[in-house]
């Protein structure tokens, strides 16, 4: 469906039912919570993939800014003795700083540059840690992340929760603001928009910040997730939230949108989860993650292009 990712739905619905019969307790309501969760941080880790993928770039910086936020509100938060709120006020005009002003202004290849972007963002979070790259989370923020955890007493984990509230803000403003609009217009043909009076620059700037940001803030609930935090903890993650966004069905500069996403990250981890149950070992899942990317790549590319059809 040009609208809805059908066909990716269909296939994980087809996926776990497949792993529910051949895997003992995988249609277990806590299996089936854990499998949330864990599609919800690949999720929240792609949310700033997604839009940066909607104007045609390509976010490399996910994992250092995820692992930046994670460092940042825990070994950061403990070495100064800030409080936790604190931390995460000054993670947030920092991550809006690093995030990859430079790539439309210079004309440097995004990838080139928010890999760049990456080391910058870890390395400053190294310095000014003491050198310490490896810390543990408090246990209340644990519960976020945490299968077993409760959303204002109701027995859902406030991950998923968030998640909810975060997939109805980003098809807010993508289908309902002019941001939305400008965002899909540089996309599909950056000089048309230009000519458009779109300010093609500004929106290029913004989506970068805003990627860095959504992977500092998504670092926070790593942080939650993985109890101790080091330099490796977010890699898996930039190559998951990538794959998420195009097997969901968003293209390089449109068309596309969050809800695609969601769909995306679902699939994929339940893709993950059942072949890892089977024997599939870590090498093998960047192998998985590479082939799904160019299977979508390859399969959407076919579609005609988005300045084509407005």
């Amino acid at each position: 469906s040009p609208h809805f990712p059908i066909l990716q739905l269909a296939v994980t619905v087809i996926v776990f039912a497949i792993g529910a019969i051949t895997l003992p307790g995988l249609a277990s309501p806590n299996a089936i919570v854990s499998i949330l969760v864990l599609a919800s941080l690949v999720g929240i880790a792609a949310i700033g993939q997604t839009v940066v993928v909607l104007i045609g770039g390509i976010d490399m910086s996910v994992a250092g800014f995820l692992v930046a936020g994670a460092l940042v509100v825990t070994q950061l938060a403990s070495v100064y003795g800030l409080p936790f709120w604190v931390a995460v006020l000054l993670l947030i005009p920092s991550s809006v700083l690093l995030g990859g002003l430079v790539c439309h202004r210079f004309r440097i290849d995004p990838l080139v540059v928010t890999l760049a972007m990456s080391s910058i963002a870890l390395g400053l979070v190294v310095v000014q840690s003491r050198g310490i790259v490896s810390a543990g989370a408090p246990p209340w923020l644990s519960n976020l992340t945490s299968p077993t955890g409760t959303t204002f007493g109701i027995p859902i984990p406030p991950v998923l929760f968030i998640w909810a509230v975060v997939g109805v803000g980003m098809w807010l403003l993508l289908k309902r603001t002019v941001i939305g609009r400008r965002l899909y217009a540089t996309g599909a043909n950056p000089r048309a928009a230009g000519l458009s009076l779109v300010k093609t620059r500004r929106v290029w700037i913004g989506v970068f910040a805003f990627s860095a940001l959504c992977a500092s803030l998504g670092g926070v609930l790593l942080a939650a997730f993985a109890g101790n935090v080091d330099p490796t903890v977010g890699g898996p993650y930039l190559f998951q939230s990538l794959a998420a966004v195009v097997i969901g069905g968003t293209v390089f500069g449109g068309p596309g949108d969050y809800t695609r996403t969601i769909v995306g990250a679902l699939m994929l981890t339940v893709l993950t989860t059942v072949l890892v149950g089977h024997g599939l070992t870590g090498s093998d899942q960047q192998i998985l993650y590479g082939v799904v990317i160019l299977v979508a790549v390859a399969l959407y590319g076919r579609e005609k292009n988005l300045r084509d059809r407005v």
